[in-house]
């Protein structure tokens, strides 16, 4: 599994994880209420910025990051052409953009344990009449750790799959993905079991 957080460090590294996903809410919210397409564009252009801020190589990996974006946008962008929903599409995908890259901001400026610690602190009502929030705790922190490392993996197989024909990989990496993404899924369960499972223990 792979660490989301980045190595270059930046001030928002030191800010509360609980003030950036408010504001995270929060602008996420009035993103969707933005319907004008110039207004759009200035939050994409401000999401920019924040990746620029922190240096070149914050701003490469950031980006680097939002490449797994591409074929989904390229999916909207044919749809749309092919409906001649121009305008609606460039909305969809400028928002769909600035949303990803500022939650990806957050995730790169914030440890998993703090997110796990805000998730729990938000859960404290569920716990207070008797139900057990650890294992919802621990399957969040599961899904943004191995979220990496399958796209990681579905990379690898497409580099493999180009090395030895000069066809697109396509359909073809299907099955072997599914396959590395059951093995995975199969070691975890066996180190969350040598661990003694996920609801074993007691809350503290």
């Amino acid at each position: 599994m792979i660490s989301l957080t980045s190595p270059v460090r930046t001030r928002a590294h030191s800010w509360p994880a609980g003030i950036k996903l408010a504001v995270l809410g929060v602008g996420t919210f009035f993103l969707f209420m933005l319907h004008d397409l110039r207004l759009q564009g200035l939050a994409l252009l401000v999401m920019l910025v924040l990746y620029a801020l922190p240096g070149g190589q914050f701003f490469r990996a950031g980006m680097r990051r939002l490449q797994v974006l591409w074929p989904f946008l390229a999916i909207l962008a044919l749809w749309h052409g092919v409906t001649a929903t121009y305008l609606e599409g460039a909305e969809i995908i400028l928002r769909l953009v600035t949303a990803v890259g500022l939650a990806n901001l957050v995730t790169m400026t914030t440890a998993l344990s703090e997110m796990i610690a805000v998730i729990r602190w938000i859960a404290t009502p569920l716990r207070r009449i008797g139900l057990n929030t650890r294992a919802m705790e621990l399957a969040i922190a599961l899904v943004i750790r191995i979220l990496p490392t399958l796209v990681e993996n579905g990379q690898r197989l497409t580099d493999a799959w180009r090395a030895r024909s000069p066809r697109r990989a396509g359909w073809r990496v299907v099955v072997p993905f599914t396959l590395l993404a059951l093995d995975d899924a199969d070691h975890l369960a066996e180190a969350l079991r040598a661990r003694g499972g996920i609801l074993e223990n007691k809350e503290t």
